[in-house]
């Protein structure tokens, strides 16, 4: 079925499925930090890519504020979604890469869907999101969950406000 994904916390077990998804359908500088590393997918950046997303476990009270989710459809990882925390009480930040294959079929929608409902649910009021203006996909996915988009300097911010109903399709 089209859209259905699960969510699960980024730890070791799903790790490599993560970094193998990763490594097969998206390039590096999507899917993480820039780092001095030789191009491509070298052992140096596959280590790097690990250590970025280890550095997350502790959640949104550990130190780099952020929970990651491997993104679940059809018993495979096919991305990730993150929440992290903003200065701004009752606020997160989301940003999400989904593998090649993934993409066009609605994953997107329905993972921030998910992570929408894990915010609230983690007492957050405020999802906050940056794209660019050129991204379709992105815009696509911040539309179709209510997103509220604005465009300023080469930059579109989207806010999705969950003190009202999260969007459920």
């Amino acid at each position: 079925m089209t859209g259905v994904v699960r969510l699960e916390p980024v730890d070791e077990r799903n790790l490599e499925p993560l970094l193998s998804v990763a490594a097969a359908e998206a390039e590096p500088e999507d899917v993480m930090p820039a780092v001095d590393a030789p191009a491509g997918w070298s052992l140096a950046r596959r280590d790097a890519f690990r250590e970025f997303h280890r550095a997350s476990f502790g959640g949104l009270d550990g130190p780099t504020r952020t929970l990651m989710y491997a993104i679940v459809s059809g018993g495979e990882v096919v991305g990730m979604v993150r929440m992290t925390r903003r200065d701004e009480p009752g606020t997160v930040e989301t940003g999400m890469w989904l593998g090649r294959s993934a993409r066009g079929r609605g994953l997107g929608a329905a993972a921030l869907r998910e992570l929408l409902h894990a915010a609230a649910a983690a007492g957050m009021r405020t999802v906050v999101a940056d794209t660019t203006p050129d991204n379709a996909g992105a815009i696509s996915v911040l539309r179709k969950c209510g997103a509220e988009l604005h465009e300023e300097g080469g930059k579109l911010s989207a806010r999705m406000c969950l003190d009202s109903a999260l969007p459920t399709h």
